[in-house]
């Protein structure tokens, strides 16, 4: 191959080429019959092994010797490279957590990578869930709360978080099973518990509270997590927010986002 030709196999710039000639390590070996100097198999071979050990970090000098040392060991060596790879491997992963965590938190206040967010909150969350709640309710007072709130949380202060939910939640579906009846005083109680819950991501006012719970029967994946914990929980729970909302003197019919 012509040194352009070899420059457009191996993706390397034809003035790499005449540097790695005019240094000695890589030369073509053959010429045309009009005295063209040209690459042969073996020369194009070379190349690709000098690309391995570039890629690898090593200078070109280094490289030379240990493709034109016969008692260099060539295996050895690249079995150094190859943990010294892994480490730096291991540290850039390691890294590029840490950009995802910043980049979370720049946005959403989530200080958690996707494979966090799944390890916590369980196999059925969707970490894209996090940029539709921001699409959704970014420009709004109540998400900068939040972002603000949750923006210094760990991974174990997460998993805490997923604690109370999960023993709000089973108090929540042992009430409706006992049949708690909504505007009773454990009923308002329970409703507390639940405004509170959301009072630690944004002040969750009673009229807010109601609008959420119009959310509870009217959006499916709000009607499904709620059901789940207890068939009929979504209702029961819309009707145990009603109750005590219209105890703080708000219409909960009427009520609105303020």
């Amino acid at each position: 191959m012509t040194v352009g030709q070899a420059a457009g196999l191996v993706g390397l710039s034809v003035r790499t080429l005449h540097h790695w000639d005019a240094v000695g390590l890589v030369r073509p070996s053959e010429r045309t019959p009009a005295g063209y100097r040209v690459y042969s198999a073996d020369d194009i071979a070379r190349i690709h092994r000098v690309l391995v050990y570039r890629e690898l970090g090593l200078p070109l000098a280094e490289i030379g010797r240990i493709l034109d040392d016969p008692a260099a060991d060539a295996r050895e060596h690249l079995r150094r490279q190859r943990l010294q790879l892994t480490e730096r491997i291991s540290h850039l992963h390691t890294m590029a957590e840490a950009v995802d965590r910043m980049l979370a938190a720049s946005s959403s206040g989530l200080k958690l990578t996707p494979r966090e967010q799944v390890e916590i909150f369980g196999t059925d969350w969707r970490p894209e869930w996090v940029q539709e709640a921001e699409d959704r309710w970014g420009d709004t007072k109540q998400w900068a709360q939040y972002v603000e709130r949750t923006s210094g949380l760990t991974p174990d202060d997460w998993r805490q978080v997923v604690a109370d939910t999960e023993v709000l939640n089973a108090d929540l579906a042992a009430a409706h099973r006992a049949g708690v009846v909504p505007g009773s005083d454990e009923g308002n109680a329970l409703a507390e518990r639940h405004r509170t819950s959301f009072s630690r991501y944004f002040d969750c006012t009673p009229a807010m509270h109601a609008c959420l719970a119009r959310s509870f029967v009217s959006e499916p994946g709000y009607l499904r997590y709620y059901d789940s914990l207890s068939p009929g929980l979504a209702q029961w729970l819309h009707a145990l927010v009603y109750a005590n909302t219209a105890a703080h003197g708000i219409d909960p019919d009427t009520a609105t986002w303020t």
